[in-house]
Parts: C-alpha cells; structure tokens; sequence
C-alpha cells in the first residue's frame, strides 16, 4: 500500500491550473479581467494560432509595482480581499489569487508593468513555475502580459486542445461578451494580425451591439429597465423577428461579470414563450445589478457559475424586466411589399412627362386647389390600376393548370406571406372517440389501385382536405404533408446527388462570427452538395449565389443563419453525415404551403399523389401526423345510426 505524502509545490501548480485553465481563451479571461479591475480605459489582445503559441495582452491600468511582482504570482496572492468578510461584498471580477499562479505554471510568461509614480517600468520572467528575469525597463504606464506556448509542459493537457481556428474563435466570443459587458472600455482583438474586434469605449451599449451584431439586430432592439430595492436591471431586448436557433445570444451579466445561471436564462426564455416559437431563442443583453450579499460567485475556479440566496426575487424581477419591455410597444412585423410595375396610360386629358414644360414658380403659388385635386386624381388611377392588376393576376394563377406541387408553392409564395397572417380557427374534440391517427393503413390507400379510386371531398377551414375511400374518411394536413414531400425529396436529392441549383441576384451576403464561419466552413461540402453555391465575400462574410431549386422561394439570410445554428446545437453530438444531411433537408420544409391557403383539387390531387408514394407519409420531419382517418362505422354512432 502506497504512503501518503505531500506533493510538490510545481506538481500543485500544475493541478490547481488544470481547474482554472482549460484553454487561451481561460487565459485572456483572467488577464483581462484583472485589467478590468486596475482601472484600463483600453485593452488589447493578440493571438496566434488561436493563442496556443502566442498570446498578448496590453492594457492602461493602474500597473504593478515592482516590489509586488514575485508576489502576484504566488498561489492565492491578491489585493483584491483581505479577510473572509470581504467574500460577502466583492466588487471586482477577480478575488480568488490564483489566475497568475495556474498561467506561469503551465506556460512562459513575460510580464511589463509600470505604475504612474515609477520611472522605470519591471520585466519579469517566469516559466513552469521557474522565476528566470527581473529587471528594470522602459515601458508605458499599464501591463503588457505576453504568454507563449501553452501547455508546453503538460503535453497530455496541450493534446486536448482543438485546432487554433475553434481556440481562436472561442476567444473571440469572449472578447464579444467582455465588451458587452463594460461598454466604457475599449477592448481591440487581434487574430494572426487581423484586427477582429474594435469597440470604441464611449459607455453606450447599444454602440457595443452595433458593431458586434450589426445594423439589423441594432434596429430592433427594445430597451428594458428594471429597478427594484437591492436589484436593477438595464439592457437591450432583441424583437421576436430577431430570435435565433441556440442561446450563444442571451447575453446577461450580473455586477459586469459574465457568468452561466438557469434561473436567468429561464426567466428570460419564460418572458418570451408567447413571442416566440418553439426551439427558438431570444437575443438580450442585460445588466444586473444586485447586493453582493444575494449572490455567490465563488462557486467554481473560474468564476463562471453563480448561485443567489433569493432565486425567486431574481426570477420575478428579470421576468417582469423582460416582460415589460416586450409589452412597451406594438410588436407587429412591418413588411416590406414589393413596388408595383404601373403601366403609362396616355389620356387626352394629360399629356407624357417628357412632352410636358415646367410651369413657373408664379403658377403653383396661384392655383394650388387645381394642383392638389389634380395630383388626388392621379393618385386615385394609379390605385384602381393596381387593384385591377392584381385581381387580373390572382385569376390567372387560380386558372393555371400545375403539375407539381412545388410549382405551385412557388407562384403563391406573395399569396402565402399575406394570408397567413389569418388566425386559425380552434379545433376542439370533445366526443369521446375521436379520429385515431392512420398507422398502417388498413384499407390499403397506397395501392396502385386505390390512387385511382379514392375520392377529394372538399377541403376545411383551408387546411385540412378530406379524402374518402372505401369505408373510411381520410383528414390530411397540406402543410405537414407538403412538409414531408420535400423533405423526402431534398433528402434523396443529397444521397444520389440529384439536385438543381438556382442562381439568385443579387446573392445573399452573409455576416458570420468565427464560429459561424468556422461552421460553414466545416459543413461547406454539405451545402454544396444540396445545390448550395457559397464564396467567401471578404473578412468574415460569405456570398451565397445559388441555393437549391426547391428552396428559392424562401432563399433569405434568416434560413441560413437558422440552418448553421441548428448544426451549432448539435455539434456536440458528434453527428454523423446522414444526421447533418437530415437536418439540412428539414429546412426544406420552409418552402411548403401553409395553412389558410387555398389550393385548386387539381393541386391537392397532385400533391396526395406524391406523399402517397413516399417511404414514410404518416408524420412531417418535425413529428406531426400528416393524415387521420375516421371509419363510416363511427360517422353512423356519432349520428345514433347504429348503436
């Protein structure tokens, strides 16, 4: 049996780093943070090779003196607490003494600092737990950290590292969160020289998110305040029409650290459940401030978990914080209608605008009656012309015979976009049998046969068409079954490569993050493999100039970006290829028609007719029932026929 004994002060170094230090992006995070508590107006970080082999981390705060220096770099050394009590009401990122410690044991580290009323500044050395240099230098007032080689020393942690792109780009959504959080510093990131992230520092937040996110979650954001004793909330609310796949955007921070806490993110995920659908997620930033005495932040090494003595308070306030600023304003989504083509009708009354002169100044100032009436006049033709074109137009397309079901999605795609907004009548079943769902279609209506015989009745409240053979009532659902056919298809178009592209103009430019982009980059030979046709558009951006066939009706930059983050859900999950492929066909499902719309019975007809020779026709991708039948035995018991 083995003894027990102390270890080492080098070995110690090296486990309690292992708590603390997970990757460079657990470097940079105690870095800045302690740059965030010396005061800096200004901090900048470098990396190369995703900060593996070369990190850099500059700031203008209040420095280190040189007396203090092989003191910061003992195992819980700090000036940020002194005494248990401290614990109660700590107001700076750092307290625990053990961020400079776990990086100089596992890495080489230089530091130059210099304080205001120093001369000089220090540079000191130190590598795997080692002191090696310190000397007098010249330097600016603030601390430069520069740290190289990662790991170097542990090569078992070091193997465990991902490739420098998803090292750097977990950097870089950290950097994103720090500047989130402290609108009034400026913080640059710097990536293999590329200047990545460059906030200005002026304190307004909303400036932060415009030139993180961009211009359009910029413009639909909804201020939230929130002030009760003991906890404020202030921040931005992002609108329904802006909510994602994931939560990487449900920013919170509590007394200006970023931390993970379910009780938050349920709040906020609660307040929004009746604005937005099911698997999305809302976009935030907010503030919290709360006593210190309510919260914990010493619940893990890094300081990424927190837990409240009052978890209700909390939650009721975020939630009437969220609540309220959704209920601010009329959320109603503005759309954008396309410029009718009006045709030049020459009158006798009214001449061509290029034959007509321009009257003088002195003649509008004397008849200006004649001139309003006369542009009123104008404006009433341009208006019924328009009418009567539209109304020409519906016509044409309820007269046009259409072979496929997909022709037809396309032409009514301007037709769905403004009947859908129709509410849907509420189906109840309160008889004590109700329709059962068809399983294994006992009256065989996959025959060959059957698709001959089977008759459409009508169609219901222009959803559901009611279908009769033998001695059964069928009830199929034309979205979840129009749903199923293009999945199907898009799904057998990616494995026998069967799919036509489309070109679109002007393309679809994508603004991406390095996670995206490194996403898209990953699963690029998917996307074309389905028809898609994406190039690189720039820093960060990406052009999509072809899209397949069957998604061109609905070809926008919200589908793409809700396809990579559907992918970054499941990254995890280690997917395999037919997963991936299944996912991406399951957006497909976007281009199916939607309820409350009219279809011709030559339209059903062809649309029954392809979802019956599909493998599996009972359910859409997303678990619905597509058909139910009812038997004319139980039509008879509902009408007392037979008893």
């Amino acid at each position: 049996m083995s003894k027990i004994q102390v270890l080492d002060p080098i070995t110690i170094d090296k486990i309690a780093a292992g708590e603390v230090i997970e990757r460079p992006a657990s470097v940079v995070k105690e870095l800045v943070e302690n740059a965030i508590d010396a005061g800096a107006t200004a901090v900048v970080v470098e990396i190369k090779d995703g900060g593996i082999s070369f990190m850099r981390i500059t700031d203008n705060g209040c420095g280190i003196d040189r007396e203090d220096v092989r003191s910061a770099f003992l195992r819980h050394s700090t000036s940020k607490i002194r005494s248990v009590d401290d614990l109660l009401h700590i107001g700076s990122l750092g307290f625990r003494g053990e961020a400079l410690s776990s990086i100089s044991a596992v890495a080489q580290v230089e530091l130059i600092t210099k304080t205001k009323d120093q001369t000089f500044g220090t540079l000191y050395r130190i590598a795997g737990g080692k002191e090696e240099t310190l000397e007098d230098t010249g330097a600016p007032d603030g601390t430069t950290f520069i740290i190289r080689q990662l790991f170097y020393n542990t090569p078992a942690r070091r193997k465990f590292l991902k490739t420098p792109m998803t090292e750097a780009s977990h950097v870089g959504d950290l950097m994103t969160r720090l500047a989130l959080s402290h609108p009034h510093i400026s913080f640059q990131f710097i990536n293999n020289g590329q200047s990545k992230l460059h906030t200005s520092g002026n304190g307004k937040l909303k400036d932060v998110i415009y030139h993180i996110y961009g211009r359009e979650i910029a413009s639909n954001l909804l201020q939230a305040e929130y002030d009760t004793p003991g906890l404020k909330i202030t921040g931005f609310l992002g609108k329904p029409i802006i909510s994602r796949g994931n939560r990487n955007f449900e920013n919170y921070y509590v007394n200006g650290r970023y931390a993970r806490n379910s009780i938050i993110s349920r709040a906020i995920e609660d307040a929004y459940k009746d604005f937005t659908m099911q698997h999305k997620y809302p976009f935030v930033v907010l503030h919290i401030e709360i006593d210190g005495e309510h919260v914990d932040v010493n619940v893990h090494p890094t300081k990424m978990e927190l837990r409240f003595n009052n978890q209700q308070e909390v939650y009721n306030a975020i939630y009437s914080a969220v609540d309220q600023g959704l209920h601010e304003k009329e959320l109603i989504p503005h759309v954008e209608m396309p410029e009718p083509k009006t045709a030049v009708q020459s009158t006798p009354e009214s001449k061509p605008v290029a034959q007509s002169t321009p009257e003088p100044k002195t003649a509008v100032r004397s008849a200006p009656e004649h001139n309003l009436e006369y542009f009123m006049s104008k404006m009433k033709e341009r208006v019924l012309a328009e009418h009567e074109e539209k109304k020409k137009k519906e016509e044409a397309v309820t007269k046009q015979p259409v072979n496929t079901i997909q022709t037809i999605a396309e032409e009514k795609t301007p037709y769905m976009q403004n009947t859908a907004v129709r509410p849907q009548i509420s189906r109840q079943t309160t008889a004590p049998d109700p329709p059962k769902q068809m399983e294994l279609f006992e009256d065989h209506l996959l025959t060959r046969e059957a698709m001959q015989k089977y008759k459409v009745v009508g169609q219901v409240f222009e959803t559901y068409w009611l279908v009769e053979y033998d001695n059964s009532l069928y009830i199929i659902d034309q979205h979840a079954a129009h749903e199923r056919v293009l999945y199907e298809k898009t799904l057998k178009s990616m494995q026998t490569r069967e799919f036509t592209s489309q070109m679109i103009s002007p393309p679809i430019v994508l603004n991406l993050s390095m996670r995206e982009a490194e996403l898209l980059n990953t699963y690029m030979d998917r996307f074309t493999r389905i028809g898609f046709e994406i190039e690189e558009f720039g820093q960060d951006s990406y052009a999509v100039r072809a899209v397949p066939d069957n998604l061109f009706s609905i070809a926008k930059k919200e589908l793409l970006i809700q396809m990579l983050d559907s992918l970054s859900d499941e990254i995890a999950r280690n997917q395999s290829p037919d997963l991936i492929d299944e996912k991406i066909a399951s957006m497909s499902c976007k281009a199916a028609v939607k309820g409350n719309m009219k279809l011709s019975v030559q339209e059903v007809d062809a649309l029954i007719g392809e979802l019956l020779s599909l493998d599996n026709p009972y359910h859409c991708p997303h678990g619905r029932p597509t058909i139910i039948a009812m038997t004319k035995r139980e039509l008879e018991k509902k009408f007392k026929r037979i008893v």
